[in-house]
């Protein structure tokens, strides 16, 4: 099996699609295109307090404590589903049925406080899918730290959100093979989208502001309406 430095730079692996995009695609289609078919992605302070927070976990290290093992920054991968990244922590604890293995629990960092959203628990059970096919064992649980409250909330790996998983991650596919950009759509999450001012989703949400804006362009006399 080649490690996933080899995998990033093989051609047969172009169509590999980051975990991080799972969780951009849930938040909003539009912001997973721009992002991953426009390569275009502007930093706010959401963003750069989720970087400095990444930049922390995400330090490549091992540490050992009595029944645990610890590996930061481990970078995953998925032949099936066709996904690559790196986990912000993973504790590899004894398994419970069978002493010679370990049982990997995946914790990713987030920096509000403790709150359920779907794209979280779907990047984080992206991750332990591509655990579960790398080592060959069943993960049942994982769990989301959140920085500001400093609480884990723990998330059960059941059927439904595999399977909301695996939709997901046909669909980004299936996006970034058309390479279609979406129509914006002013939804409450555009308030803190770092893409906000590139998507314009309060001007071309409407097509009869669209239009509007479109004719105040080519005739100053709308200007002054």
């Amino acid at each position: 099996m080649p490690d996933i430095m080899t995998i990033l730079q093989l051609s047969e692996y172009d169509d590999f699609v980051p975990v991080s995009a799972l969780n951009a695609f849930l938040y909003c289609e539009r912001r997973a295109a721009l992002r991953h078919i426009e390569n275009l992605y502007v930093h706010n302070e959401h963003t750069r307090q989720g970087d400095s927070l990444h930049q922390r976990a995400d330090k490549s290290g091992y540490e050992s404590r009595p029944g645990v093992r610890i590996e930061r920054g481990l970078w995953i991968f998925s032949r099936k589903l066709k996904l690559y990244g790196r986990a912000d922590l993973v504790e590899f604890r004894p398994h419970p049925s069978d002493s010679t293995k370990w049982r990997p629990y995946p914790v990713e960092y987030k920096n509000g406080r403790a709150k359920k959203y779907q794209n979280d628990d779907v990047k984080l059970c992206a991750q332990s899918l591509c655990l579960e096919e790398m080592l060959g064992v069943e993960i049942p649980e994982a769990a989301v730290f959140h920085a500001k409250s400093k609480k884990r909330r723990v998330v059960p790996l059941i059927d439904d959100l595999r399977s909301v998983t695996n939709r997901t991650v046909e669909r980004m596919h299936e996006l970034l093979e058309t390479t279609h950009i979406p129509a914006p759509i002013l939804k409450p999450q555009c308030k803190g989208c770092s893409l906000k001012e590139h998507c314009l989703p309060e001007s071309t949400s409407d097509p009869n502001r669209t239009q509007f804006l479109a004719h105040s362009l080519f005739n100053p006399s709308y200007s002054n309406l």
